[in-house]
């Protein structure tokens, strides 16, 4: 039963879901167990496959007698991620697999041979011509797939280890084939190393004899070049020319600042002297020996007058003849330093004229060096093509020695090594028969669960409604059937007793609803008011909601009980939900009075779709009264239009059984005028009939219909059908 209805919001009841999977235990058990078995048969019944993996480090490796000084760093390989996935490209190569195959005899082996291991679905496609024949592949191709199948090869994330894995059914072959794989690898390897030295060594050695030859004969043209043009080496590395003339542009230069100096030093004096300033100032004079000692004589002259001047007068001849030597002594000082002056005058004249001579040198020597400069050119393209041929002699000389001294296959280890050894696995690597019956367990009881909870949402029983819905009016204006005349109706007056409807309950009281006995009349046979008339017309009707009023009491409700029961057998999907006072269509239906009703959806104790239950005798299905307290429930009737439009999605017809109930009553249901009121008298009471008939075309109901006459025949055709 959907619960989607269009007039409505709705929601998912989760617990009514867990419920749904809850009350169907036992089937998901036992179809989880199934499941648990069928993957246990499955997972036995295949082969085991054994599955065993060597790593190898790729690393530059060096000569155990290689040091630090000799190893050349550009000569390793370079590791970065393309190197890496180059070498595992050179581990999944043809030649290698080729040569491992042969090695391991693997050609004799079944396991590698696909012709002979072909399934009856594999000849199958092959007939259909879905697949294509293993015979007709070569046995060599054949083997090659089937080893590359079974082999993998990768580079461990984050590293330069390479791990080599295979599958076999052989554990023992599980772990050879990567071990042999790995030395096959590393063998190829170092074999790369020992040919490139020996080609290298053949390459060089021709080459060196000819280097030998070109370096001969280049130094030997330096030698008589620089004979020739006299360009003779000197400590410094230039030549002769060169040298000689930085010496004397140095001399210059020093001469050039000798005369220089000797001019200052001879103006300073001859500014003194022909100033009259004392020259005592002078580093040239006061440096002459002669002129100290005439100057101490001076000095003590003076002091010989001014000594005698206190005691003698001016004309004394003492004093006279200190003076007169005085002045002697003065004379003799300038003339000592006439001649100094004219010493340094000299030296300044011999300056110049070295100058003058350096001079003349310095011009020959710069036009000399200049030839020589010319003729260097041709010297420095000549030693450079003797260096250059002695370089390159000298590197092939170390390489021939390197090569050569690595030509030993134990000389020139692989750039790899193995780091881990592939070992004979004790456990399949498939199948995991413990996870793999874990699996199909839990994913049957998701399966099985998800079915059911998907069966629980399709049928409405785990949605629940969000909000009471607005009813909306039919605009379609349907004719009643004539039978529902009251012309034609019998006066009759039944023996029975009334029970009042749910419909009737005062939400104030706290009564207990009377629990009345009902007393059974024989209700006539065929007639138009029958309950077969009235099913026939609420089939052709095709209407969602019929309301039965059954005012003579608990008679009329057995009569709606079996008008259900006979929609059932037609094919109709009918439900008959319970709001009489006494509950008798739940006796008449049900096994028992402790089933969930309409009470209990009420009183929000049972869901929804634990309310719905099946007849014992037909397949109608019904709502019974409930157990929970009738006056508490009937405070939430506004809530019965949502049960009922809920209903009217998922079924034909909805037929409400409501007793002994009123117009008002009838209103707390549905809005709509356009339902289908049916009048269930057994025995019709014209006094009764006529009320309810006035009462509700008053109330503007105008699809009234009576139903009357007997029931037993309907429902004992149901029950023997049933049976």
């Amino acid at each position: 039963m959907s619960g989607v209805v269009g007039h409505q919001d709705v929601d998912i009841d989760l617990g009514q879901l867990v419920r749904g999977v809850w009350a169907r235990r036992l089937k998901v058990v036992a179809i989880t167990l199934l499941g648990a078995g069928v993957a246990f048969t499955g997972a036995k019944m295949i082969s085991p496959k054994y599955r065993s993996e060597t790593r190898i480090l790729i690393e530059p490796r060096a000569p155990a007698f290689a040091t630090a000084q000799t190893t050349d760093a550009s000569a390793s390989p370079l590791l970065d991620e393309l190197n890496i996935a180059s070498q595992v490209q050179l581990l999944q190569s043809a030649d290698l697999i080729k040569q491992v195959i042969s090695s391991q005899k693997l050609y004799d082996l079944p396991e590698f041979d696909a012709a002979a291991n072909s399934s009856a679905l594999g000849d199958i496609l092959i007939a259909l011509h879905l697949k294509k024949s293993p015979l007709e592949n070569p046995p060599e191709e054949r083997v090659i797939d089937a080893f590359v199948e079974r082999l993998q090869v990768y580079q461990v994330p984050g590293s330069r280890v390479i791990g080599i894995t295979f599958t076999s059914k052989d554990p023992t072959l599980a772990a050879t084939i990567p071990n042999a794989m790995a030395a096959t690898y590393l063998s190829k390897q170092s074999g790369a190393k020992l040919d490139s030295n020996s080609e290298a060594t053949r390459w060089l050695e021709p080459e060196i004899d000819t280097l030998r030859t070109k370096v001969s004969d280049a130094e030997r043209k330096v030698a008589e070049y620089r004979a020739e043009h006299g360009l003779l080496p000197t400590n410094g590395g230039g030549n002769f020319q060169t040298q000689q003339l930085n010496d004397v542009s140095a001399e210059l230069t020093r001469v050039r600042g000798e005369r220089a100096n000797a001019e200052a030093r001879a103006q300073s004096v001859r500014n003194a002297l022909s100033s009259g300033e004392p020259s005592d100032t002078l580093q040239d004079i006061m440096s002459s020996q002669s002129i100290q000692r005439l100057k101490g004589t001076e000095s003590g002259l003076q002091s010989q007058i001014s000594d005698l001047q206190t005691s003698l007068l001016n004309n004394h001849p003492r004093l006279k003849s200190l003076r007169a030597q005085l002045a002697d002594i003065k004379t003799q000082i300038r003339q000592e330093t006439q001649k100094i002056l004219a010493s340094i005058e000299n030296e300044a004249k011999v300056a110049t004229l070295r100058e003058q001579e350096l001079d003349q040198q310095s011009n020959k020597v710069k036009a000399n060096s200049a030839q020589a400069g010319e003729d260097e050119v041709g010297l420095n393209a000549l030693e450079r093509e003797a260096t250059a041929q002695r370089q390159l002699l000298e590197t092939y000389l170390s390489r021939f020695r390197e090569a050569a001294s690595r030509a030993d296959k134990n000389s020139s280890p692989a750039d790899a090594r193995i780091v881990s050894n592939a070992i004979q696995p004790v456990d399949p690597y498939f199948p995991k028969v413990v996870p793999i019956v874990v699996v199909a367990a839990v994913a049957t009881f998701i399966l099985t669960s998800i079915a059911i909870m998907l069966a629980e949402l399709f049928s409405g029983r785990a949605l629940r409604p969000t909000s009471v819905p607005q009813v909306e009016e039919r605009a379609e204006d349907e004719i009643i059937d004539p039978a529902a005349s009251t012309s034609q109706v019998p006066p009759t007056q039944p023996t029975r007793l009334v029970t009042p409807s749910m419909l009737a309950v005062p939400e104030e009281e706290a009564e207990e609803d009377p629990a009345d006995e009902v007393v059974d009349e024989e209700p006539e046979d065929d007639n138009e008011f029958s309950v077969a008339s009235v099913a026939h017309y609420l089939i052709g009707s095709r209407a969602p909601l019929a309301i039965a009023i059954s005012p003579t009491g608990d008679n009329g409700s057995a009569a709606t009980v079996s008008l259900a029961r006979r929609l059932a057998s037609s094919g109709a999907r009918v439900v008959l939900v319970d709001m009489t006072g006494s509950g008798y269509p739940t006796d008449l239906m049900a096994q028992g009075r402790s089933l969930p009703g309409v009470t209990d959806l009420l009183c929000g104790e049972a869901a929804f779709g634990d309310t719905i239950h099946g007849d014992h005798i037909s397949d109608a299905h019904f709502i019974p009264q409930g157990v929970s307290d009738m006056r508490r429930a009937m405070r939430g009737a506004d809530r019965l239009s949502l049960l009922l439009d809920a209903l009217s999605s998922a079924y034909d017809l909805v037929l409400v059984e409501c007793g002994a109930a009123d117009v008002a009553g009838v209103s707390r249901l549905t809005q709509s005028k356009t339902v289908e009121i049916i009048l269930s008298m057994p025995e019709i009471v014209e006094s009764e009939f006529v009320a309810a008939m006035t009462s509700f075309e008053e109330a503007g109901y105008e699809r009234v219909v009576l139903m009357s006459g007997g029931n037993d025949d309907a429902d004992t055709a149901i029950a023997q059908q049933a049976a």
